[in-house]
This record gives C-alpha cells, sequence and structure tokens, in this order.
C-alpha cells in the first residue's frame, strides 16, 4: 500500500480567483517591506561586528553551560559552536565564542575578555584562550553589500535562465516568483525580530533554487501541454498542468519540510534561523510556484507557435536540460 498526500488525478480550478491570489501576494510583500524599512533586521555579529575568542579545555565542550555562564555577563548577542577537527587530540576541545561588538566600540574590550574568560573557568577550569579576532564595523558593511549582490546575481542568472529555456513571459513570471519568496523571507525575519546572519543569506540562495525548480516543473509540463492541447485555452492549460504536477509538488514539499522540522526540534541553537528560513522558503516557494509564476504568465499570456519541434517549442535554447 503506497501512501498518497494527493490523490493521482486532481482537478482543482487554480485560477477561478487568480487576481485575489496576486493581490494577496501583493499586500504581503507590501508589509514585509513596510516592516523592513520600519523595524529594520536584527543583523547578527557578521554584519555588526564583534570579536571572536576561541577557547581550549581539556574537558568536553558543553555549549549550554558556557553559554549559561557567559548570559549572566549580559553581553547581548552571543553564539558558541564546537570546534571539530580530526586532527585534535582527546584532550582537545576547542570552542569558537563570537560576542557582538558593544555600544560605542568597534570589538570586545580586553576587560570583557577577561570576564569571558574568567566566567568560563566556572564550567571547564582549565579551559584558555587561544585566540581573540576582532571584525569591524567596515568589514561587517561590506558583508552586508555582498550579500545584496550575491541574492541580485542569482536572481538575474535565473531570469537570463529562463528565458533562453522557455519564452520572457515564463521568465519574468519565475523572477516574480523568486522576488516574492526572498522578500517575504526577508519580511518575516524583520517583523520577528529573528537574527540574521550570512546563515540565512545561505538560506535565501537555496530557497531561490528550491522555488525555481519547482517552478521549472510547472512550466515544463506547460510548454508540453500547450502543444498538446492545442484548443484549451492558456488558463486551462495551466490548470490542467498544475493538477498533473501537484502530487510530485505536495511530496516533494512534505518530505523536505519532514527534515527540516527534524532539525530545527533537534539541531540546537546553531542551525535554528537557517533551519527556521529554510522551512518558510519551502512554504512559500510551493506557494510561489502555483499561484505566483503561473498567474504571471496567464497574465501575460504566452505565444503559442507549432511551427516548431515539440522539444524546441520555446527557441534554440529551449532544449537545454534542466
Amino acid at each position: 500500500m503506497r501512501l498518497k498526500l494527493v490523490p493521482t488525478e486532481t482537478k482543482f480550478d487554480f485560477f477561478k480567483r487568480w487576481k485575489i491570489w496576486l493581490g494577496a501576494s501583493a499586500l504581503m510583500m507590501v508589509v514585509a517591506m513596510v516592516s523592513f524599512f520600519v523595524q529594520g533586521l536584527n543583523f547578527g555579529i557578521d554584519f555588526r561586528g564583534g570579536t571572536t575568542i576561541r577557547v581550549e579545555s581539556t574537558q568536553a565542550v558543553d555549549v549550554a553551560a558556557y553559554r549559561g555562564a557567559i548570559d549572566t555577563l549580559g553581553l547581548g548577542d552571543v553564539t558558541i559552536t564546537e570546534i571539530f577537527d580530526p586532527t585534535f587530540g582527546d584532550d582537545e576541545n576547542v570552542a569558537m565564542i563570537r560576542i557582538q561588538a558593544q555600544d560605542g566600540e568597534e570589538s570586545v574590550s580586553a576587560q570583557s575578555t577577561t570576564q569571558v574568560h574568567e566566567a568560563l573557568k566556572t564550567v571547564a577550569p582549565d579551559i584558555r584562550i587561544i585566540s581573540v579576532e576582532s571584525v569591524g564595523p567596515k568589514v561587517s558593511g561590506e558583508l552586508v553589500q555582498t550579500a545584496v549582490l550575491a541574492v541580485a546575481l542569482a536572481i538575474a542568472a535565473v531570469l537570463v535562465y529562463i528565458w533562453l529555456r522557455f519564452e520572457w513571459q515564463f521568465a519574468l513570471g519565475a523572477v516574480a516568483a523568486l522576488i516574492h519568496d526572498v522578500v517575504l523571507t526577508i519580511g518575516v525575519f524583520s517583523e520577528l525580530q529573528i537574527k540574521f546572519d550570512l546563515a540565512i543569506i545561505a538560506a535565501l540562495l537555496t530557497i531561490v533554487g528550491y522555488s525555481l525548480n519547482d517552478t521549472v516543473v510547472v512550466f515544463d509540463r506547460v510548454r508540453e501541454n500547450l502543444r498538446k492541447y492545442k484548443k484549451l485555452s492558456l488558463a486551462e492549460v495551466l490548470n490542467l498542468s498544475i493538477n498533473e504536477t501537484l502530487s510530485r509538488t505536495v511530496m516533494t514539499s512534505v518530505t523536505t519540510l519532514l527534515a527540516l522540522i527534524s532539525l530545527y526540534v533537534l539541531g540546537g541553537d546553531v542551525i535554528r534561523g537557517f533551519v527556521f528560513a529554510m522551512i518558510w522558503g519551502v512554504i512559500v516557494g510551493t506557494y510561489s510556484s502555483i499561484f505566483v509564476a503561473s498567474s504571471i504568465l496567464l497574465y501575460l499570456g504566452v505565444k503559442r507557435d507549432w511551427s516548431k519541434p515539440s522539444n524546441t517549442s520555446g527557441n534554440q535554447f529551449a532544449n537545454v536540460d534542466a
């Protein structure tokens, strides 16, 4: 007996109220942008600057105990990560402690570093500081610019790829869905004031790839059905194509969410922000591939040119493998 989250054949009408879906998406994007400009993001150490302290002890690293000891100092955002290296001996237990820059200072003061050391000694008496490195505001500002550029270039590359593989209407639909996903993800981080660091940028780029994969699967089926059912309207072809790929879309999303939810619950604080971004991204990415990308395509329309062979129905690049 096979598990089926969605029946093999479905006949949902996804475009009966497509203008409402687009309007709802536009409203959510406006709310996300207002929150971003009013509240801003709760930037982590990567973007605000701070100090990284490496410590070593013969005792096993207890991240929770380390955090509990340091939290009493009131230093703000603190990230603790255990460092694993095959060259380390059994008595070499290394941890990396990252502390946000304090108000009016580019890095954590020597006094604060000493306080951290003394606090950690209550947990591991033989602990010692290996190195102390600081990241100033200038470097953090450059990281922000680089992160924005990385996301923008990824979306631009997608625009070119879809344009070459399909037609420009498909490209605009796919890019609109990607922008929708990125804006809503940044918006939820702004609204909830969840820490935003380089790991979240990695999540955004992963979300772009995941959403694009869903959209391309739907668009491939649309292109096939446009040639197969020449008398059907574009809305009917889109509905048929989405229904035919719905089982695959839902199964992929649910299995991905099961893994991500497990990581969110059991993975600890270090990866929780990244995993939350991925969970949100999978949900909005699945939604946008059906209700945003396809609705944009329906609004723009598409030229149905039957003079071309089926494997190059878009243009000379349309048979490039995804």
